[in-house]
């Protein structure tokens, strides 16, 4: 334990450090909260905030590990979390499977198993203001007294950040989950060849909202994306799109999701050289059921004045705004988009995020995977994947626009 309170020691000092001189508090605290369930070896960590509406629920603001909470809210006293608000006491649980407070040890609504927390209630000048819940141990061990120290410091050190520089989350309404992955698993190969790529994703997609997928190659965000699109089967877990199980479905109903219900958008254009732009969209337009009219959806992307010229007379910014007014010829309900921008430059890129942007405005549902951290500034919410899992979901509560992003 001596040598944890010497490391802790330096944590605290480069969270005091952090909370205090960054430019942005989100950042700092959503920082800080990553490092110190890195200190202590967790799988998982939230802070929670009173909704400042009134509403007297706690909303989890910062995510870091594999629990998709975005969308939840607890009473006062439901959960651990609701009773350490509501007493403004530190609760630690060191096994929930013999705790009796702790109802159930799988949850349900996000897949996620806990199995010893620590939590801690965020309390200012003048009331309890929120929580911050520590979950499991990586290996297995229990919470000892100096991790309990460390998070209390991290919630000593952040209410007096908020306090000082004040902090106005808001909460957006809570919406249906059109997407809903839990526990899936996907493996290629067999025998000694076998490698798994997804070890267990649980992710809920919202209806209207746009979500980049972050991580580095191999980590698991295309092969995600594949499931998601019907264009691959997983190998274990859950997958339902609106409420429908296509965990195992067949060919045939892959076929008809991918064909009613997704679009899509690819680094590569996929454009057909001998067809003109308006020939490419009505050529997807004839298998479907009830198609976008070809010439207005090139409207809607800016190239109506293009709608006779082939892929070979359009630059690459044009080919994609193509490939985009192809993706909503169907109406979809959900969008999904694999490095749409990786092979154009900063100005071309910029003018095909614009128009996704307006697409997103419209009500359509997206996911972007992409290596540009500036594009995810963006997005609702960004998921960062690492070695097959969900490590990391960050709320934007204020996405910038394309035109406000530089790299």
């Amino acid at each position: 334990m001596k040598n944890n309170r010497i490391n802790y020691t330096q944590v605290v000092w480069e969270i005091t450090k952090l909370l205090q001189e960054a430019e942005s508090l989100e950042d700092a605290l959503r920082t800080s909260l990553s490092e110190v369930v890195k200190a202590v070896g967790a799988e998982a960590g939230t802070i929670w905030f009173y909704n400042s509406a009134g509403d007297r629920r706690i909303y989890p603001s910062f995510i870091i590990g594999g629990a998709d909470l975005t969308g939840m809210s607890l009473a006062e006293g439901e959960g651990i979390a609701g009773q350490v608000v509501q007493s403004g006491k530190t609760t630690v649980v060191k096994d929930c499977q013999k705790d009796e407070r702790w109802a159930g040890r799988f949850d349900e609504a996000t897949g996620f198993v806990t199995k010893s927390m620590i939590c801690v209630p965020l309390i200012n000048k003048y009331e309890t203001i929120g929580c911050i819940q520590i979950i499991n141990k990586k290996d297995g061990s229990l919470y000892d007294d100096a991790d309990v120290d460390l998070c209390e410091n991290l919630a000593m050190l952040t209410a007096i950040a908020i306090d000082g520089r004040g902090l106005n989350l808001g909460f957006a309404e809570e919406k249906k989950s059109i997407i809903s992955l839990r526990g899936v698993t996907k493996v290629f190969g067999q025998g000694d060849t076998q490698i798994q790529i997804l070890k267990g994703v649980n992710l809920d997609v919202r209806e209207g909202e746009f979500l980049v997928i972050l991580g580095e190659s191999g980590c698991g965000k295309s092969t995600m994306l594949n499931i998601i699109g019907g264009m691959d089967q997983l190998t274990g877990g859950t997958f339902l799109f609106d409420g429908e199980d296509y965990s195992h479905a067949d060919e045939k109903t892959l076929t008809m999701y991918r064909r009613h219900s997704v679009g899509f958008i690819f680094q590569a254009y996929n454009l057909m050289p001998t067809l003109t732009a308006k020939e490419n969209l009505e050529f997807i337009g004839e298998l479907c059921e009830d198609p976008m009219d070809a010439e207005a959806a090139l409207e809607r992307v800016g190239l109506l004045g293009r709608k006779d010229n082939y892929p070979s007379q359009m630059s690459g910014g044009q080919q994609q705004r193509v490939s985009i007014a192809r993706a909503l010829m169907k109406k979809p309900r959900l969008i999904l988009a694999d490095e749409p921008t990786a092979a154009l430059d900063y100005e071309t890129s910029i003018e095909v995020l614009t128009v996704l942007e307006e697409v997103i405005k419209a009500g359509t549902t997206m996911l972007m995977v992409t290596h540009n951290e500036e594009i995810a500034k963006m997005a609702n919410r960004v998921i960062r994947m690492k070695g097959g899992v969900v490590a990391e979901i960050i709320v934007n509560r204020h996405p910038a626009a394309a035109k406000e992003l530089v790299w």
